[in-house]
């Protein structure tokens, strides 16, 4: 099958998707470094670091995540294909959850 130019409408809201979960990336890339350096200094300091890790850790891979969708909800559209399925909102949410009871714990200790 020959790739076609998609309705420029679907690929406008396929980048506008991808640029949500870049700012959300962005939000808890800050949120970790927040975490990391604010805190540690006024408890010891592995609890905020592990909690600041894992926001950037989950921040790069909801970077890569969306970059990799992003171009294989582009390369569907150009092919007529169904959209793939994703795993990035289960990562999302499972990161979340561990970072908001890990801060539950932290602000706990």
């Amino acid at each position: 099958m020959t790739d076609q130019e998609p309705d420029y409408r679907f690929t406008l809201a396929n980048e506008r998707t991808f640029l949500a979960w870049i700012r959300t990336a962005l939000a808890l890339l800050a949120g970790g470094v927040a975490v990391g350096h604010l805190f540690a200094s006024d408890i010891e300091e592995f609890p905020p670091k592990a909690l600041g890790g894992l926001c950037v850790g989950l921040a790069t891979t909801l970077a890569v995540g969306a970059f990799q969708r992003w171009r294989q909800v582009q390369a569907a559209m150009r092919r007529s294909e169904p959209l793939p399925s994703s795993t990035m909102v289960r990562i999302t949410v499972g990161g979340v959850c561990i970072a908001a009871v890990a801060c539950a714990v932290l602000l706990g200790a």
